[in-house]
């Protein structure tokens, strides 16, 4: 979407804006000379996270924004208020909120630490219920105001709760905060509405869930950046919208600028409406919507399967990744395998490890088991839409994935 320019001189104060979504988003603002506050936590650069709030600075003003760089942790009160003293202080005022920091979490609730509930609470719902609060003042005396939450559409359906209550009920919270605000805020021309992508996005925080790999059937953040300045550029107000719905209603019909790679086919978001979800070769309740021919009732598939991964094995593969993997797998045969990739040139067998406690176990269904293996589902759509359940180490269970 082309830069218009009506931005410029417009304070834009963005959440979480040193990497992903928050950065593009502050990008494509100063791309019209807008000032841009750049409110995030990472002040020195992360072993494992690119980007700072000082390198974000640097490239909003290498494409002619001016910007305030702030230290701000969206839980602290005293971070918040400074922040915002110090924008109204350099720019004047502040004329338009993005509230785009977020923790995410995604386990079941036995298996949710209370530490990481309470961060994605605090950071999700609380922190923006914080900053819109204590921007809510300066947004009044502009003429263009808005509050932007990177949050999804209020769907009230089992399946975005099932796999992980703790996360969804945070996001959902923000979700909430448009709710309520909208309808406050109206009569102060504040409009405050929702964005939310429809595909996966490419971010650290994609990465770190699902690999590099899972990239490739993602798009850039600049699909939110586009889709959240054509917001700014109207005055609705109370809406949850979809990232691709709103560049189609601006006329743009080349979603392929967006995509990692547009040879791949792109995976869904959390959090869609039925009629979204229909767009996809895959979608949450049934990932490959075209599904194999192939009977999958004879129990000797499974063993075919792991018969395959058994002529894998090596020392130098065991030393590498270090783990011992169990398969609780369901539906017409119920079994239990476990891979051994820790001790000697590994080992493969029915039955718990013989070395005791697994670090990951897996549990899905026979068809799913056969799939992922095959090729035919990823298995990070498979965690991500509940038909893989994983308990254990995250970072052993993305070894495995090599294995696929």
């Amino acid at each position: 979407m082309i830069n218009t320019g009506k931005l410029a001189g417009k304070t834009i104060f963005v959440t979480g804006a040193s990497r992903g979504i928050g950065k593009a988003i502050a990008l494509k603002a100063a791309r019209d000379g807008a000032n841009v506050v750049i409110a995030a936590k990472t002040a020195d650069p992360h072993p494992k996270l690119p980007g700072t709030i000082y390198t974000a600075a640097k490239e909003v003003e290498e494409v002619g924004g001016r910007c305030l760089p702030c230290i701000v942790d969206v839980r602290n009160e005293d971070d918040v208020q400074q922040a915002v003293n110090a924008a109204v202080n350099k720019f004047g005022g502040i004329d338009i909120l993005v509230n785009n920091a977020s923790a995410i979490h995604l386990t079941g609730t036995v298996d949710t630490p209370m530490k990481r509930y309470d961060l994605m609470h605090n950071i999700n719902t609380r922190g923006t219920f914080l900053v819109s609060k204590i921007c809510i003042p300066h947004l009044k005396a502009s003429s263009n105001a808005h509050i932007l939450n990177i949050s999804p559409p209020l769907l009230m359906e089992s399946r975005w709760f099932k796999n992980h209550v703790a996360y969804t009920m945070a996001k959902y919270g923000m979700s909430m905060c448009v709710l309520g605000m909208a309808e406050e805020l109206k009569s102060d021309n504040i409009a405050v509405n929702a964005l939310w992508p429809k595909t996966a996005i490419a971010t650290a925080a994609m990465e770190m869930l699902g690999g590099k790999d899972i990239t490739k059937n993602c798009r850039y953040p600049d699909v939110v950046a586009d889709a959240a300045y054509a917001i700014f550029m109207s005055r609705s107000t109370g809406q949850f919208f979809i990232d691709e719905n709103v560049l189609k209603d601006n006329g743009v019909t080349d979603f392929s600028q967006y995509a990692v790679d547009p040879s791949q086919p792109l995976s869904p978001d959390f959090f869609l409406p039925d009629e979204e979800l229909k767009s996809f070769t895959f979608n949450i309740d049934g990932l490959y919507t075209q599904k194999s021919t192939k009977n999958y009732s004879d129990a000797n598939s499974i063993e075919g399967v792991f018969n395959k991964i058994k002529s894998l094995l090596n020392e130098d593969l065991v030393n590498k990744t270090s783990g011992v993997y169990a398969f609780y797998i369901t539906g017409p045969a119920e079994e239990v395998w476990f891979v051994d990739m820790k001790n000697g040139s590994g080992s493969i067998g029915k039955g718990d490890p013989p070395s005791g406690k697994a670090d990951v176990t897996f549990t899905l269904d026979m068809e799913s088991f056969i799939d992922m293996f095959n090729g035919r589902l990823k298995p990070t759509s498979a965690y991500l839409s509940g038909k893989l359940k994983l308990k254990g180490d995250m970072g052993l269970a993305m070894k495995l994935e090599k294995l696929m």
